[in-house]
């Protein structure tokens, strides 16, 4: 327990309470009050803004393994939600260092001001390291963290709600995070000193199911060619056909596959029954793995960081990647003629799924690269090539 400051001593800000009585101290930052949610660590050590602003980390506290976070500040070009506005992403952050000010030609603002804009609880001065490992012994950690300038907490209510709350099982979250209508995406890649870009030229059309999706996957598909039209998580599959698709893209998002799976699945299962090419990420990997008869399983950690090494069975290659998931399907689930493509080369857990027969396939891990490697680039073009030869047309070389 947590007793009062005597008048002489510093009380702490924050606190994050586990739900089995563990109580952390800290200094506060961000947002002032509490959040309840899923704690799990990310090893990146770049790219802090992206990964709380993606919609895959919705009900989820982030330990950031890397000591520094903050020091090259905050804009607006680095958030990876569709619509900031509604603030779909992480609900808590910890970092073991204060915040330094900001020290980047690319920043607008110090973090802990975009933090408390952004309405996100955190804590600085943890111990990181020890967090982890309990985390990695323990398993992801249901928790409240709870920032208060007073430090005046109330201790047993904290650990109470901490305790009560249920947890991402069973939680349908893609519908929080999802687009409310369907709009056109043109926006292109980043470039060094000229910013984000606009496609000219669409000779296909994707059609790209939001169950949560990054912006850095709508650039890529769009810098390649495409015309896309995002549409809710929602979106009837005879709605998506009217739409007269090249390709379909199944998006990331947060929250419990089978949950999603209510209503993506049946949907996705009437996609499949036409020959358009589909590719999915993350959940829209889990979703289309339980759409062609697979299972999902709750992991004990995750896989959070932009170092996770997996290798492409399809090329014998293995390459270095961002993961975000807390779910995994189960590769012993896979049914006849689903072949698993990808795997991860830290715990064998499966990364990859293609369809025997149809150009369809999918990846658990991010190939977008927002943050991290861009080893996995070429899966875009992947999904690009089986539009074009749909289409007849010539295949872009994958890189």
């Amino acid at each position: 327990m947590v007793k009062s400051a005597p008048w002489n001593e510093v009380r702490p800000t924050a606190l994050l309470v586990l739900a089995d009585g563990t109580v952390i101290e800290g200094k506060g930052l961000g947002a002032t009050g509490k959040a309840v949610g899923e704690v799990c660590f990310n090893t990146a050590l770049t790219g802090y803004q992206e990964i709380l602003t993606d919609p895959s980390y919705a009900g989820q506290v982030v330990t950031f393994t890397f000591p520094h976070i903050g020091n090259v500040g905050a804009n607006e070009e680095d958030i990876e939600d569709l619509t900031p506005a509604a603030r779909a992403g992480a609900v808590g952050a910890i970092f073991r260092a204060d915040i330094t000010d900001p020290s980047n030609f690319r920043a607008a603002e110090h973090l802990d001001q975009w933090l408390k804009r952004r309405g996100i609880v955190a804590l600085s001065g943890v111990d990181t390291r020890a967090l982890t490992s309990l985390l990695r012994e323990k398993g992801a950690a249901n928790a409240v963290i709870a920032h208060a300038p007073d430090g005046r907490f109330d201790i047993e209510t904290l650990k109470a709600e901490a305790r009560d709350w249920g947890g991402l099982v069973g939680l349908d979250l893609a519908k929080e995070v999802t687009s409310g209508q369907s709009s056109s995406w043109t926006e292109t890649p980043w470039v060094w000193d000229e910013g984000y870009g606009s496609a000219t030229e669409s000779p296909f059309h994707i059609v790209a199911v939001d169950y949560g999706v990054k912006r850095n996957i709508l650039r890529l598909l769009s810098s390649l060619g495409a015309r896309v039209t995002v549409v809710p998580a929602t979106t009837a599959a005879e709605d998506i056909l009217a739409m007269e698709p090249d390709g379909i893209f199944l998006s990331n998002g947060p929250g419990d596959p089978e949950a999603t799976g209510e209503y993506a699945v049946p949907m996705i299962r009437e996609l499949l029954k036409s020959d358009i090419p589909i590719f999915g990420i993350c959940l829209g990997h889990q979703l289309l793995a339980l759409a062609l008869g697979a299972k999902t399983v709750k992991m004990h950690q995750g896989h959070h960081g932009a170092n996770h090494p997996v290798k492409d069975h399809t090329t014998g290659k293995v390459e270095i990647v961002s993961m975000n998931h807390g779910f995994s399907v189960d590769g012993k689930s896979l049914p006849e003629g689903v072949e698993e493509t990808h795997v991860s080369l830290f715990d064998d857990s499966n990364c990859g799924i293609s369809l025997a027969g149809k150009p369809v396939f999918s990846v658990q891990h991010h190939p977008e690269a927002s943050p991290g490697p861009q080893d996995s680039h070429y899966l875009f073009r992947r999904f690009v090539n089986l539009i074009r030869e749909r289409k007849g047309e010539p295949a872009l070389a994958e890189r």
